[in-house]
């Protein structure tokens, strides 16, 4: 049985996939009597978990559950799961990156790279092998119904996301930490020294654990850190240079730390130095996330869609010198603006507000002071219209960046839409006056 807030009308393309297959559809709502005579409910990662069918659910004592649980507990494969509010698709494209050089090499069979990186592997399953390597991203959505952990798990940090979902920072946190929870004494953790938040679960893990950082190393044991310029790792009491920090192609201290916790989850999974150094070589990154689009009217336009947090759009501010035309807004997470704010003042040209949440962005930007970098900000009802905004701004040598630091729906079906759109735009753009 499949249920969905939609009507029919608006799922006719999800219909036609499922033809053919035995389905009995119950749309436009989810009453309490599709639970009779089921024997799971499974959740996609969007449905909030406090609905009134799955509480019924619970009270009945029917199993609730969605698709990386089924993965976990299905597949033969070892498994790298790569959890953290920020990082983790950059990271967990990296590492599948380096499993997929490993496999060439004969130190794997085959590597398998998804879940919520967008693949979630359950369609893989029947061709898993046991001398795989899954690599697979999860969010706190999934992992709040896991009763299983991967193999190797991996917290890159854990700062304040998804408020609008989990309510409380309290309730975000233990979402995360459950990719420890199920862990044996014969499993791997890898966690981020510099994240405090992420540091103190060391003591939740029953197996090994590791660490990296964005600096020298802190610990004892295995890990990967900054030393020297050099990102450097270190197994069984013996170090290797993995590749100079200049070898890293993406932009901003954010993503050098990704390649770092990549590098400690290479070391916890078996990888030589060599297959780590070579899958950093090239590595650009993955759409809508600090990606480069087009240079138009002189100046470098970035699609960062995926920040969907303020934190993330500090991030971004923080990669680049040039003067910045930030275009910022979307749907608010009830997540804090202020240190956003402070840093677009200092650090920021000119501010684009667009969407839902571009009162609120104002009001948290509040007056310009005297001696502030940033000279104007607008608010336009669309992310087209700031894009066009941004053109009658810019100027050769400077940087356009989306970099919303609110959701995308108000407006899109998701992040990467909104930077396929965005990225549309600007490439139709007249690169001058003409």
């Amino acid at each position: 049985m499949v249920s969905d807030l939609k009507p029919a009308e608006a799922l006719q393309a999800e219909i036609q996939e499922l033809r053919g297959i035995a389905v009995d559809y119950q749309l436009g709502g989810h009453p309490l009597n599709l639970l009779e005579g089921i024997d799971l409910l499974c959740l996609s990662g969007g449905v909030p978990t406090d609905l009134p069918v799955v509480e019924e659910a619970r009270w009945r004592n029917l199993p609730v559950t969605n698709d990386t649980q089924l993965f976990l507990e299905s597949t033969p494969a070892r498994v790298v799961g790569i959890t953290g509010s920020s990082g983790k698709t950059t990271t967990t494209t990296l590492v599948g990156r380096m499993a997929g050089l490993a496999a060439e090499q004969g130190y794997i069979r085959r590597a398998w790279m998804g879940g919520n990186i967008g693949n979630p592997l359950l369609h893989d399953l029947e061709e898993m092998q046991k001398d795989d390597l899954a690599v697979i991203e999860l969010s706190s959505f999934q992992l709040e119904l896991t009763c299983s952990s991967p193999q190797l798990a991996a917290i890159l940090n854990i700062t304040p996301n998804h408020l609008d979902r989990h309510h409380t920072m309290e309730a975000y946190r233990k979402a995360k930490a459950r990719i420890l929870d199920f862990q044996t004494a014969d499993d791997d953790a890898v966690l981020g020294w510099d994240s405090p938040e992420t540091r103190s679960l060391q003591t939740r893990s029953r197996g090994r654990y590791s660490f990296f950082r964005l600096g020298e190393k802190a610990w004892d044991g295995d890990g990967a850190y900054l030393q020297g310029g050099w990102i450097t790792v270190e197994r069984n009491g013996q170090r290797e240079a993995v590749a100079a920090r200049e070898a890293v192609l993406l932009r901003g201290e954010h993503n050098l730390a990704n390649t770092v916790a990549a590098c400690a989850i290479g070391v916890a999974a078996g990888f030589p130095a060599a297959v780590m150094a070579k899958a950093i070589e090239g590595f650009r990154g993955v759409a809508h996330r600090l990606e480069f689009v087009a240079r138009r009217r002189g100046a470098d336009w970035y699609n960062d869609s995926i920040a969907t947090t303020p934190e993330r759009a500090i991030a971004a501010i923080r990669s680049f010198d040039e003067p910045i035309i930030l275009l910022a807004g979307g749907r608010d997470k009830k997540l804090p603006w202020e240190e956003w704010a402070a840093l677009v003042r200092k650090r920021v040209d000119h501010v684009v507000l667009f969407g839902e949440a571009a009162d609120l962005i104002r009001r948290a930007l509040g007056e310009k002071a005297a001696g502030e970098r940033l000279h104007s900000i607008a608010s336009v009802p669309t992310l087209e219209a700031a894009v066009y905004q941004a053109a009658e701004l810019v100027q050769p040598g400077g940087v356009v960046l989306l970099s919303p630091g609110g959701t995308s729906f108000d407006a899109f079906k998701d992040f990467e839409e909104r930077g396929e759109k965005f990225r549309q735009w600007v490439v139709a753009m007249k690169d001058g006056d003409e």
